[in-house]
């Protein structure tokens, strides 16, 4: 980024930031006091700029809702904690994700506290990594940061990109997260980073403010963030540093999180330092020492395919998995990025095996691309996912089945409703020859659980039976890859399993297998449970759809119900249902024309706000040309 940097303009006092808890009260001062006496004077030194590496994490004392995780303490302090960085120094951590946390007790019992701060409490950075433990699985982590930029959607972003990119000093790999969002201020930015904080809306898919710790620390050992925002013509830019190399290596006992902040001047291309001088020097230099980037002007030019408003977020120092190889493989397609020997085999017979391992319910284990493409129901028409170059084509599942069924589910918790939900289930189109089965789980159109096998399959019973849902009015977990287990998932778990054999009796001469002894007894029994939990009468299932809101998963392709005339023979309640949900179909596609067209209307009013925008600066520039020198 060519840009002139303006120095000296400061913020309020600012000093050694970490994060930690918001008793210390008046202990932190004395505790400091305390500090100062005893430790000065005995660790005084000549003031070096290797000391000045360390000094400062920067942070506006502003902001009242970032005080709850962070704080500001005195030079006495800064100066036990200067000592200690100088003094101590732990061997390398292990690349390895799972190894990474053992930590040398010798090593960790000269971690340095401050004396007489017994009340001081602050989160240890060993639980980045305890933190980041929840994700078993690399996609999943990846999927927390995805989630992040499409719910930046609601902020007027297009798209998300994630690729590979290279660290700059080493050469080694790195993942590349890119939006063109809102962007974050720096108190936003210092939230990001801190624990708990989450101002999103109800319906955006983040609500607990830990989905970027435990996604980027599960990938890597560090992660860098670039962010621009604009907020009443005021354009800012902030790097953050979240390093577990950094913090684990120096010793530190809290985790300290160095940020720099600039105010842009679109008129002039000018950087004001948001910081005190002496503050700005230290966190630069901690950024340049521990970052990909050896100067300012290389941090800088992050910026350049930003623009006004976006986060790019770069994780570094990747993890290695047990055979000594990085976790996240991107050499075995230059499209994808995949998991490291974790290609699935199948075992059935040599003429079905391509087609098994193939098929995305296999391939999602192992291939981003696969698992992109299912993770959301349905994302604004604007919006692009783009892997490694290539935009990621959505996939319904609801598209792969055949004699598809839609099957009313009324939840409930003690006497109240907790809503409508519409299963969709049916066969995969390969069946027999595919063995996927399960049912793929969606909460506000977000893949919590793919392929869920709710019932112990034996045999063949049950093969090539799959379902799609969707189920908000469950409380998914911090990882978002399974459910609280809840009351009303224990319900839903049965209620899935009692689908998948009423399905399968009912259907299962349709895909080459003889009717059992008890299909018919058991097609009587899943027309009863039918009438139980689903209605077939057409004008009250018609109110329930546009008064209560039914979540019908898949309705948003063309997922049509052929049926065939032994469906017609055999059960005809099931054609009617059939018919009723072939309507609720058209209303829901009616709904999301409607809404396809609205997103539009507001996609173009935000352009035409960021061209006046633009006309604006202009203006402002030629009509002030001699103040700005």
């Amino acid at each position: 980024m060519d840009a002139c940097l303006v120095r000296g303009t400061k913020m309020a006092a600012i000093e050694i930031v970490d994060l930690c808890s918001d008793d210390e009260g008046e202990n932190v001062s004395k505790a400091a006091s305390s500090a100062k006496k005893q430790n000065v004077a005995k660790h005084q030194r000549p003031q070096t700029q290797t000391q000045t590496h360390y000094s400062a994490v920067q942070v506006s004392d502003k902001s009242s809702s970032a005080r709850s995780t962070s704080h500001s303490y005195s030079s006495a302090m800064e100066q036990e904690l200067l000592h200690v960085q100088d003094t101590l120094f732990s061997p390398s951590i292990s690349r390895n994700f799972w190894k990474a946390g053992n930590n040398d007790s010798a090593l960790a019992s000269k971690l340095t506290t401050f004396q007489n701060a017994e009340n001081y409490l602050h989160v240890h950075p060993s639980f980045l990594h305890s933190n980041a433990t929840s994700h078993k699985w690399a996609f999943g982590a990846i999927a927390e940061l995805l989630d992040n930029a499409v719910d930046e959607t609601q902020n007027g972003a297009t798209f998300v990109l994630v690729d590979k990119i290279f660290n700059p000093k080493d050469g080694s790999p790195a993942l590349l997260i890119q939006d063109d969002g809102g962007g974050m201020d720096p108190q936003a930015m210092l939230q990001c980073m801190s624990f708990g904080f989450s101002d999103k809306s109800k319906i955006a898919i983040g609500q607990y403010g830990n989905g970027f710790k435990t996604g980027s620390m599960r990938l890597g050992a560090d992660v860098i963030v670039f962010s621009c925002h604009m907020n009443n013509m005021i354009l800012t830019r902030s790097i953050g540093l979240l390093s577990y190399t950094f913090l684990m290596q120096k010793l530190f006992d809290r985790i300290v999180i160095p940020m720099v902040n600039y105010k842009f001047d679109p008129s002039t291309g000018c950087l004001q330092i948001l910081n005190d001088k002496e503050y700005f020097r230290s966190n630069l230099s901690i950024l340049l020492r521990w970052s990909p980037y050896i100067s300012e002007a290389e941090l800088l030019k992050q910026f350049d395919d930003i623009g006004n408003h976006g986060t790019k977020i770069i994780i570094f120092n990747l993890w290695f998995n047990d055979d000594g190889n990085l976790e996240l493989d991107f050499d075995s397609d230059p499209e994808d990025i995949c998991i490291a020997g974790h290609i699935k085999k199948i075992d059935t017979i040599p003429s079905w095996k391509i087609v098994n391992e193939e098929h995305i319910g296999n391939r999602f284990h192992y291939s981003l691309r696969a698992y992109f493409s299912i993770l959301y129901l349905g994302i604004p028409e604007s919006f692009r996912i783009i892997l490694r170059g290539q935009v990621v084509k959505l996939h319904n599942i609801a598209d792969d089945l055949k004699y598809t069924e839609f099957i009313l589910y009324k939840p409930h918790s003690g006497d109240s409703e907790e809503g409508i939900v519409v299963t969709t289930i049916g066969f995969v189109k390969e069946a027999p020859e595919v063995n996927v089965r399960g049912f793929n789980v969606y909460h506000k159109n977000r893949l919590i659980l793919p392929f869920w096998k709710v019932v112990n399959y034996s045999r063949s019973r049950g093969r090539g039976v799959v379902g799609i849902l969707r189920a908000d009015y469950l409380e998914p977990t911090h990882n978002k890859q399974d459910f609280e287990r809840s009351s009303l998932f224990q319900k839903l778990g049965v209620r899935l399993k009692e689908m998948t054999w009423e399905y399968w009796d009912c259907h299962c001469h349709l895909i080459g297998y003889q009717e059992s002894k008890v299909s018919h007894c058991a097609s009587a029994a899943s027309l009863n449970k039918r009438k139980t939990h689903g209605s077939i009468d057409l004008q009250k299932m018609k109110r329930k759809a546009v008064e209560e809101n039914v979540t019908v998963a898949g309705c948003d392709q063309n997922v049509l119900i052929n049926a065939s005339p032994t469906d017609q023979t055999i059960d005809p309640e099931v054609m009617k249902l059939m018919k009723v949900n072939k309507k609720l179909l058209q209303q829901c596609l009616e709904y999301e024309k409607a809404e396809e067209e609205l997103n539009l209307k507001v996609m173009q009013l935000r352009n035409q706000i960021e061209e006046a925008h633009r006309v604006y600066d202009t203006l402002l520039a030629k009509a002030q040309p001699h103040e700005l020198w």
